[in-house]
């Protein structure tokens, strides 16, 4: 049995939205979708497994909707989860396992914004030139927005929640005009989820400021 035989099941229409058939592969991606960001808002380190089964679900989906750009980012993301997932768990410093909230520096949105603009030019350029897409610039900049958010996520930067939101923005319109309706339904919720982990990391990070004096005055 091929690897198309076995994937088949997950390709057939579940239902039907909007006159557009629904697949096992989107209802599944916009589960696993919603459970990861609504785990990556409380710190919870299964976001990590629960958001690399759902990037193997939108590698299938994504290709199918002949979003390129969106499919191979899955495996980036991939790979960026296992960082991530290393990270959280070891990435405290000495005395402490956890990954605290930081913002980000200012030498990090340098080369963070530096390499956006160049990913989202590049991936244009490719996008254009060597397959059949129909939205390579917003293809492209959703990509790269979500590499940087990714990125900030992996290191528990702060605004790594509004690079999210912006890429959502974004997604929700770019996945209902390829007719992924469920799917940018999903986008639209994942835009509540990055509202309320923006604002639970936030009051974090505000207690964390608060301890970091009692604890100077304690030494």
């Amino acid at each position: 049995m091929s690897l198309a035989d076995l994937l088949e099941p997950l390709q057939r229409p579940l239902f039907t939205l909007l006159d557009t058939p629904v697949s096992w592969t989107e209802v599944l991606g916009f589960g696993s979708g919603a459970l990861c960001v609504w785990l990556v808002a409380r710190q919870h380190i299964a976001n990590w497994p629960i958001g690399i089964a759902n990037n193997v679900l939108f590698i299938l989906l994504f290709t199918q909707a002949g979003l390129y750009a969106d499919a191979a980012l899955q495996v980036v993301f991939i790979t960026l989860a296992v960082y991530g997932w290393w990270t959280w768990t070891h990435g405290g410093g000495p005395g402490s396992d956890a990954l605290p909230v930081r913002r980000t520096t200012r030498t990090e949105w340098t080369w963070l914004l530096a390499a956006g603009v160049v990913a989202t030019f590049t991936l244009t350029l490719l996008l254009d030139r060597a397959t059949d897409s129909t939205v390579p610039f917003w293809d492209a900049l959703t990509t790269a927005l979500s590499l940087m958010a990714t990125y900030g996520q992996c290191r528990k930067r702060l605004e790594s929640w509004w690079l999210w939101i912006s890429a959502d923005v974004v997604y929700v319109p770019l996945y209902a005009y390829k007719e992924l309706y469920l799917t940018a339904l999903l986008y639209a919720g994942f835009m509540a989820l990055c509202v309320n982990g923006l604002r639970s990391w936030s009051r974090d990070l505000a207690a964390a400021d608060r301890r970091s004096p009692m604890e100077v005055t304690a030494v």
